[in-house]
């Protein structure tokens, strides 16, 4: 039902993702429709289609419905206050969310949440901070802890600000980094694409005690997690 999800504006997109079953919880609907896709796209005029778009650089902003799948399976995790970890951040419109969801409710005192967005490629983290300020996120970006920008391998996480609650990864990593592994805190969850030619979207959770388990959970095609070329 994804491909019927297409809407002409961001509320009819978020909408017809509730219809198709694919968001299932209010939370997820609420943070989706405060963060505007057409803020995070290149190409304004197909920012509510339910499908991928290149956002230069060989990279994509995933289709609506994936980035739907996404929080949902994190929603567990993602309570007010929680640290999250974004590798491979794109243009920024998941890390909007995910922000949206831990981030302290307006009018509330401290920082609240913190989700740490990490790009290794400089001009995308560029672009997803002017995206991010674009669609009115520009305080939790000049918070000390709020929505922290970060250029790097996310293959390695970024350990300073860990552990996290919560980690989504948006390309497909050959396998589940050790690194990213380490940095969930206990309990935790990561959503992460696995594979090279085939590619499963795998949830990998961690119990209180430390304990790791994977669960295989659909076959998807994302662009690879690499380094920035030399």
């Amino acid at each position: 039902m994804a491909w019927f999800s297409t809407g002409t504006t961001n509320a009819e997109l978020i909408s017809n993702l509730m219809r198709n079953g694919l968001i299932n919880s209010d939370a997820v609907a609420a943070a989706m429709k405060a963060v505007d896709r057409a803020n995070y796209v290149l190409d304004k005029r197909h920012a509510y289609e339910d499908s991928p778009q290149s956002i230069g650089h060989d990279a994509t902003i995933s289709a609506p419905h994936m980035h739907a799948h996404a929080a949902e399976l994190l929603l567990p995790y993602l309570r007010a206050g929680a640290r999250v970890l974004d590798v491979g951040a794109g243009s920024g419109y998941l890390t909007s969310v995910l922000y949206r969801l831990v981030g302290a409710p307006q009018g509330a005192g401290g920082s609240g949440g913190a989700v740490v967005a990490i790009e290794h490629i400089p001009a995308l983290r560029t672009l997803a901070e002017r995206n991010i300020r674009a669609d009115g996120l520009g305080d939790a970006i000049d918070q000390p802890l709020g929505i922290v920008l970060v250029t790097g391998d996310g293959r390695l996480g970024y350990a300073e600000k860990g552990p996290y609650d919560a980690i989504h990864v948006g390309a497909a990593a050959k396998t589940v980094p050790p690194a990213l592994v380490e940095q969930l805190a206990s309990p935790g969850r990561m959503v992460i694409p696995v594979g090279t030619y085939s590619q499963r979207l795998m949830q990998v959770d961690k119990d209180a005690q430390g304990r790791v388990t994977q669960r295989d959970l659909f076959g998807v095609v994302y662009v690879p997690l690499t380094d920035r070329p030399a």
